[in-house]
Parts: structure tokens; C-alpha cells; sequence
């Protein structure tokens, strides 16, 4: 099971996360001895003891056993086993993310990263400046790689929450009960979804998340005002897809929009009903002995509250006041009222602003007379998220295909009698006709017409977020993202949809408050992009929307380009792309703000963020910044307080430090390197086309090679895995190309094509220089690093075995195989390493700590799959299959 002729890594020392994992495992045994019996016990121990010693010591004989374990396995037990291996790979992981901030690195928090700047001569007013005009979005979508359910992340959670009264392996008597009971569940709970989550089911999940925002970043935003020596605005705030990202999913409409809005309303206003609740418990002070403003005194006056028991307590009276007010916001955007009602009657706020008003009202009472402590602590946290989260938690985006607008507005402009074959016409004319109907103020819209229901549905939801605008306040919808854009027209369709809903006023200039925003994803996309950007920014209208609102925002995609390009070509595009974009705004002295889609796998984008971040193209970051967070990344970067706290962290140092820094180049050496990395992106998109778009038969290997087929059929997302009902490469969504990949450890998308590239490069002296000086090319070799270190060409053999056309198989894998050692030795020769991660030693020993869990299902799984493409129809056979791909899921991490 060990990669064939890899050089092996020495052995790894144990430490106190090992130690967390050694006695959780054994917890995990007892559970199963407990549950199951002693012969079920000893067949998964026996197992796991086999696949330990196969990969410490490379011993055939026990490489024998471990298969002959294997094959020993009845069906009821293949289940039992790969329930217990997918328990321990997710206790391992809670292990692992206990001992270490997702991130580690040096700078890797905001006063880090104020200490590296002051090394080179910037100093904290210069940061201080930069978050002044800042703004730094996580964006959490629903995309479908979270392979867990709600469940079992939750026991995972109650696990964490134990553990942290434990130190290293130890917990006292009574934590140790709750775990086994809390493990026991967790035995006991089905890991499968029965059903396909709804959209109303994610938005119940995200949130979740965003709850442990609302507890950090108040926290946050104190430190780093520390840290920086003023006061900073609320420059971090969370995004959210789900609910309005429509591309692809028919199942998101006005209505999830108004669902996942309410829905976050009633998480945030709950907290600051909550607050203030635990606020007029703890503000008690008598009017004998304090003094108050004048402006507290009318707060409290008019609050309502004539109870004789709290007559002497001004503060009280006032929170009362401002309790019950909040409560009738609560119930207005909610829909439904709070657990605990206000006291006396009130007119709900109209804005978050409105609230934080009178908090302000409070605070300045406190500090105005000797209470400065008390305005300090719970107050000052509920002040600060009123102020980061408003009445809405999140900003919600908006996303659509570009083809579905057009098709829209195709229609509204027939039905309206304008002449011309609008779908039929170029960009240019496109743009000529809506130019006139964004000048006109008349609306297109017949309500005595009748429209298909996409025209319906899309205007809808228009309709909904002007709704939400009037209810929530602009920043409750920032920005309508534009799939597959193309052209300028694929932007103007957007306002005139938003013209509909009178979000698009008319005017010079005119005026929006929702930003359509072009999303650009594939490789040819991604190089029209500048000059897209171009003909937009030079209507004067375009310009002046974007001059108003101070910015316009890009979206670069990372998973398509991958598909279209494999991956050093998509990394490569995306540098070229935001550096040529970032030239284009700058030539017209308008701000851009990049926002980065990258996934969780590193075919996807993924991969660290404090490095990605930090090796953006220099000039391209200027303090603002959104990412998009996707499927397991959440749970693993926002899962817990503790976690979510070390990654928004993460995000600030490497934003600040990527804004800051000087250039790591000089402009003649980044020119060269420029040049080379053009070349050799060249060279790696050839190879990887020719195997994926030029091989014939290469889409029969890879449906026949991996589970995409299983994969399609799980409950993970209310998404289509396929955006038409064609079976092309080209039309299956990048999600499932990567995650298909990664079940049977090939990971084509993260690597194909880059040793090629490499070792046909003919100056390695400049290849060299490139390494040890470009953060760019280092940040990509290091993903690139990761992803062969997951990957295992001897199970990814057997994978490819499943494969009917034994010509064919030979064929493909032959070049996979090949092309997978041709990618590591060129990368250890690049890197000057013995052995893969050997600088990486803590993630070579969280890697390997992990393979001896993998591998196992990796093999059950084929042999399942063989079983049921054979056509038995055993339904354990399915459900076998799909415990392993969530196993297998859990053990890699980032593995779509």
C-alpha cells in the first residue's frame, strides 16, 4: 500500500495531540466492545493493527494479512468496520484541530503581522489606516463536499467541549462517563443522510456557524484595536450563498431568499435579546448611588417601564425599554415572536442602527460617571456585534448563470414590444439595447402579459431582495454574482432585472446599492476577463456606479479553471488574471476588490489560507478581500469558537501582510519569472488537456475508475452534480470532478500536468531562483506537495482495475501513474527534499497518522463497487459504499 518507489519518511514522535487521539481511540474500542461484543472488537482491532504495521514498516507479510482481514469480512461486518474507521478518522481530527490553530504560521495573527511590517519599516498607523477602509468576508456557501450530517457534528462538538477539561490523554472520572456516553451516541447515530438536504436544511447549518462569529469577532475586534492603538469600523464581515445562489439549483427561489433571511435575523436578534437580557440582570445601580446623563435619563423615561420595583434603577428602565423594542424587531424580521417578549409595549427599531444608538446611549452614561468597567464586557461585545452583524448576521449574495438572464430579459424586452431578436444579437447590440432600457424609467415588466415561469421566478426573487432592503438596510444584499460572464451585457442584465424591482434607479449618475458582480471561471474567461472589465469600466455609467460605491467587486474562479486547465494553469490564470485587472482599475483610478471562489480541495483553490493569501499578486489586495468557505473547510475552519477565532485571525494577518509588504520581487526578476511561469503553465495545460479533452475514452475511464456514479447518488447537497442532464466532463460540476478524484487517491486535478511542465523546463538554474524567491511558486508547490502526499498510486491501481476495457485502462492509467512519478520527482528536485513533506513535519505526521485508516476503506470500497456494477443488489452494498466515501472523506479532510 505504500506509494511505489517513494522515498520514506523517518519515523514520526509522538505528541500530546497523539495522546488526545491514543485515548479517545481507546474510548472509541471500549464503546464497540460494549455495543457490538468482543469478536467484532478484535476483527476491527486486528485490522487496524495490520494496516499500522503495513505502513510503518512496508512488511508484505503483514501487507497479507491485512488484505486476507479484509476478505474475511461478511457484510454486516464490512458495515460495523467502516463505521468504526470513519469514527476514529473523525476523532482523529478533533484530536489534530485541539492541539493546533488551523494555522500556525509566523505573522499569522493581526499583532504578528504588526510585529513582521514593523520589521520592515511599516508601522501600526499604516495598518491602522488600511483596516480603516478595509473589508475582509469569509463567504460560507452550501456547496456539497460535507459528507457528515448535522448529527454527527454536533456530538462531535459536545466531544471538543468535553475535552477541553482534559490534558494530554487524561480526563478525570466524571468527563470520561460524558465522553462514553457522548462516543456511544455518536456509535449509535446513522452517519448516512436518509434524505437529500433541503435548502432550508443548509441555511440551518451555516448558521450554526455563524453563531461562533457572533461569539468571536466582538472578542476580535477588541483585540485588534489593542493592537493597532485606535478605533477600527467593523472592517470583517461574513457572507453567505445559501439561500440566493440560484446557478444550478432549482430549488432556490424568493422564498429560500426570504427564509434564509428571517432565519438569520432570528439567530442574531435572539443573541442580542439574550445580552440584553443578562444586561439588565447584571445593571442594577440605584439612583441614590449614581449618576446618569440626561440622555440616559429620557432613554429610561420613555422606555415604559413604571414597575415600582424598579423605579431607583435607571438603567433598567432604560434596558427594558430597549429590550422590548429589540424583541418587536426580533418578531418583524423573524416572522414570529421571541421565546421571551418584551415587558412594556414597543415600536421595533427600524435599523440595527437605531439600536446601537441607544446602546451608545448607555455606554456613554457609564463612562461618562465612573463606570467604565461596566461599559466594558458584555456591554461592549453587544455594541460590537450590533455593529459587525446588524439585523441581518450575514450579507447575503445573489448568484445566476449569465444564460438565464439573458433568457429573462429576452423575454421581458418581446414581451414589451422592443424589436429584435435579443438572444440572436452580439455583445455589442446587447449592450445597445440595454443601455436605452437602463436610461428609460419605465419598467418592462406587463403585469397583464404572461411570462414563462423562469421570467416569474427570476423577478421574484428581484422583488425579495428589494424587500429585504427595505426591511433589513443595504447591507443585508451587496452584491448579484454573474455566472459564466462573458461580456459587458451579461453585467447590464443584472440592473435591468434590478430596475424591475426599483433597486435600479435611473439617472446621472444613476443609482444601485446591489453591485452586479462578473464572475469569470473558466481559462478563456479568465483571459477576457481584463478586457471585459475594460468596456464595462468605460461606460460612464458602469464607471460612475462603481466610483459612487467606492469599489467594484471580481470574482475569480478556481474549480472550473482547474477542470478546464489543470492546475498550475488555473493558478497561473488566476495570478495573470488579477494582475491584469488590477491594471485596468488602476488605469481608470477605480478601486477593485477581488473575491476569491476557492474550494476545499486544492484542485478547487484550496489549501492553506495564510499562504494563498499572502502569495496574491502584489497590488491586488489593497485591504479588501472575500473568499468564498466550502462544505468540510466550514466545520474545520468555523466549526468551533476556538477554531473560528484562529482562522479569522489567519485571514486579517495574511490580508494586512499582503496589502503591506514590500514586493518580495524586483520588477526585472518577477518580469523573468513572469515569463518562465507563462511557459511552463503552457507546457502543463497542453499535457493535461491532451489527457483529459484528447485521449479518446478518457471520460469511459474515469466514470468506470472512480465513484462518481456513488457519489451522484449521495444525500450531501440540494444541488444537481451536474449543471445539464450530459454526461461530458465539461458539463459535470467541478465539486464532484474533484471529489471523485480523491475517493480513489489519483487527485488528478491537483497535480496532472505539473511534472511534465517542470521537467521539460530547461533553465533550472532560473527554476531554482523562482523556488526560493517567488511566495507564489512556493504556495503552489506546497499545495501541490500536500496533494501527492495524499494521493497512493498503488490504490489508485486498484481503482482503475474497475475499469471493463483492459486497452483502455492500460492506456490512461499508464500516463496517470507515470505522470503522477514524473510530478513528484520533479517536485522533490525543485524542492531539495529526500522524501515528500519533509519540511512539512507536522502535516507529514498528521498524513500519515491518517493512511492507515484510509487505505483499508479505500480497498472495501472497490470491492463493493465491483460487487454492486456486477448487479447485486444487496442494499448493504450501498450503504456500504457510501460509509466509505464519508470515510474517506473525513480521513483526507480537504478532498473536494
Amino acid at each position: 500500500m505504500n506509494q511505489s518507489a517513494a522515498p520514506v519518511a523517518p519515523a514520526l514522535t509522538a505528541d500530546a495531540g497523539r495522546a488526545d487521539l491514543r485515548y479517545l481511540g481507546r474510548l472509541l474500542g471500549d464503546v464497540i466492545r460494549e455495543q457490538e461484543g468482543a469478536a467484532v472488537f478484535d476483527a476491527i482491532e486486528g485490522i487496524r493493527a495490520a494496516s499500522v504495521v503495513t505502513h510503518r514498516d512496508g512488511d508484505a507479510a503483514a501487507a497479507a494479512d491485512l488484505g486476507a482481514r479484509l476478505d474475511r469480512l461478511d457484510l454486516g461486518d464490512t458495515l460495523r468496520f467502516v463505521r468504526g474507521f470513519l469514527l476514529f478518522s473523525i476523532l482523529s481530527n478533533l484530536a489534530e484541530d485541539r492541539r493546533s490553530s488551523p494555522e500556525t504560521a509566523p505573522g499569522a495573527t493581526l499583532a504578528g503581522a504588526i510585529e513582521t511590517l514593523r520589521g520592515q519599516g511599516i508601522d501600526r498607523a499604516a495598518v491602522a489606516a488600511l483596516l480603516d477602509g478595509a473589508l475582509i468576508a469569509p463567504v460560507l456557501t452550501a456547496h456539497p463536499t460535507e459528507v457528515r450530517r448535522k448529527s454527527v457534528i454536533d456530538r462531535e462538538r459536545a466531544i471538543n467541549s468535553l475535552m477541553a477539561a482534559c490534558s494530554d490523554g487524561f480526563c478525570d472520572t466524571e468527563t470520561e462517563a460524558e465522553l462514553i456516553r457522548q462516543i456511544t451516541i455518536l456509535w449509535q447515530t446513522r452517519p448516512l443522510r436518509a434524505v437529500r438536504p433541503v435548502v432550508g436544511d443548509e441555511i440551518s447549518s451555516v448558521l450554526t456557524y455563524l453563531g461562533n462569529f457572533i461569539t468571536v469577532l466582538p472578542r476580535l475586534q477588541a483585540r485588534w484595536e489593542a493592537a493597532t492603538g485606535t478605533t477600527l469600523p467593523p472592517f470583517l464581515r461574513p457572507g453567505s450563498w445559501i439561500g440566493g445562489d440560484r446557478d444550478g439549483n432549482p430549488n432556490v427561489n424568493a422564498a429560500t431568499l426570504q427564509t434564509a433571511l428571517a432565519k438569520a435575523a432570528e439567530v442574531v436578534i435572539g443573541h442580542y435579546l439574550d445580552e440584553l437580557d443578562a444586561l439588565g440582570a447584571e445593571l442594577s445601580m440605584s439612583a441614590a448611588n449614581v449618576v446618569v446623563t440626561p440622555e440616559l435619563a429620557a432613554l429610561a423615561d420613555a422606555s415604559g417601564d413604571t414597575s415600582a420595583s424598579r423605579a431607583d434603577e435607571p438603567y433598567r428602565r432604560a434596558l427594558s425599554g430597549v429590550y422590548a423594542r429589540t424583541a418587536e424587531s426580533f418578531a418583524a424580521l423573524a416572522g414570529h415572536a421571541s421565546r421571551r417578549p418584551g415587558i412594556v409595549p414597543a415600536i421595533a427599531y427600524l435599523r440595527a442602527a437605531d439600536l446601537l444608538a441607544d446602546l451608545a446611549t448607555i455606554t456613554g452614561s457609564l463612562t461618562a460617571h465612573g463606570g467604565e468597567a461596566l461599559a466594558a464586557g458584555r456591554l461592549d461585545r453587544l455594541v460590537r456585534a450590533v455593529g459587525i452583524f446588524g439585523f441581518h448576521l450575514a450579507t447575503l449574495d445573489l448568484r445566476q448563470n449569465a444564460d438565464v438572464h439573458a433568457r429573462v430579459v429576452a423575454e421581458l424586452l418581446r414581451v414589451a414590444g422592443v424589436p429584435g431578436d435579443y438572444e440572436a444579437m452580439d455583445d455589442d447590440a446587447r449592450v445597445a439595447v440595454l443601455g436605452t432600457e437602463l436610461a428609460s424609467p419605465r419598467m418592462l415588466f406587463n403585469p397583464f402579459a404572461t411570462y414563462g415561469d423562469e421570467t416569474l421566478s427570476e423577478l421574484a426573487v428581484a422583488r425579495a431582495a428589494a424587500a429585504a432592503h427595505a426591511a433589513f438596510g443595504p447591507d443585508v444584499i451587496r452584491a448579484y454574482i454573474v455566472s459564466k460572464t462573458s461580456g459587458v451585457a451579461n453585467l447590464l442584465e443584472v440592473y435591468v432585472l434590478l430596475k424591475e424591482a426599483g433597486l435600479y434607479i435611473p439617472g446621472d449618475p444613476p443609482h444601485c446599492p446591489i453591485m452586479a458582480v462578473p464572475l469569470f471561471e473558466t481559462i478563456p474567461d479568465l483571459e477576457a476577463a481584463p478586457q471585459v472589465m475594460a468596456d464595462y469600466l468605460d461606460r460612464p455609467k458602469a464607471a460612475a456606479l462603481a466610483a459612487a460605491r467606492g469599489y467594484q467587486e471580481v470574482m475569480i474562479g478556481y474549480s472550473d479553471s482547474n477542470k478546464d486547465g489543470g492546475y498550475l494553469t488555473s493558478n497561473w490564470s488566476l495570478h495573470e488574471g488579477a494582475l491584469e485587472l488590477a491594471a485596468v482599475f488602476a488605469a481608470r483610478n477605480l478601486r477593485m476588490q477581488l473575491f476569491h471562489g476557492r474550494g476545499g480541495a486544492v484542485g478547487r483553490g484550496g489549501g492553506p489560507a495564510f499562504a494563498a493569501i499572502r502569495a496574491q499578486p502584489a497590488g491586488t489586495v489593497a485591504g479588501r478581500i472575500r473568499i468564498t468557505e466550502q462544505g468540510e473547510v466550514i466545520a474545520s475552519k468555523y466549526g468551533t469558537p476556538a477554531a473560528a477565532e484562529a482562522s479569522l485571525e489567519t485571514m486579517t494577518a495574511a490580508t494586512v501582510l499582503a496589502s503591506l509588504e514590500p514586493p518580495k520581487l524586483a520588477p526585472a526578476d518577477f518580469a523573468r519569472f513572469r515569463s518562465a511561469m507563462a511557459s511552463i503553465s503552457a507546457a502543463a495545460n497542453a499535457e493535461y488537456r491532451d489527457l483529459v479533452y484528447g485521449t479518446p475514452g478518457f471520460n469511459t475511464f474515469f466514470r468506470a475508475a472512480t465513484p462518481i456514479t456513488e457519489i451522484a447518488e449521495l444525500n450531501i447537497g440540494s444541488r444537481p452534480a451536474s449543471r445539464t442532464k450530459s454526461d461530458r466532463i465539461e458539463d459535470l460540476r467541478a465539486i464532484p470532478w474533484v471529489f471523485s478524484w480523491a475517493q480513489a487517491r489519483i487527485m488528478l486535478p491537483g497535480w496532472y500536468g505539473a511534472g511534465h511542465a517542470f521537467a521539460g523546463f530547461a533553465d533550472r538554474g532560473l527554476l531554482a531562483e523562482m523556488v526560493a524567491a517567488w511566495p507564489f511558486l512556493a504556495a503552489t508547490l506546497s499545495n501541490l506537495e500536500m496533494v501527492l502526499a495524499k494521493s497512493n498510486m498503488g490504490v489508485a491501481g486498484r481503482y482503475a482495475a474497475l475499469v471493463p476495457d483492459a486497452a483502455l485502462r492500460a492506456k490512461v492509467f499508464g500516463r496517470i501513474e507515470g505522470g503522477w512519478t514524473q510530478t513528484r520527482d520533479a517536485l522533490l528536485d525543485l524542492t531539495g527534499e529526500a522524501y515528500l513533506l519533509e519540511r512539512q513535519p507536522a502535516l507529514a505526521r498528521s498524513v500519515r497518522l491518517r493512511l492507515p485508516y484510509i487505505d483499508p476503506l479505500n480497498e472495501l470500497q472497490i470491492e463493493l463497487i465491483r460487487r454492486r456494477r456486477a448487479g447485486e443488489d444487496d442494499p448493504r452494498i450501498a450503504e456500504g459504499i457510501h460509509l466509505t466515501i464519508n470515510g474517506i472523506a473525513a480521513g483526507l479532510r480537504n478532498s473536494g
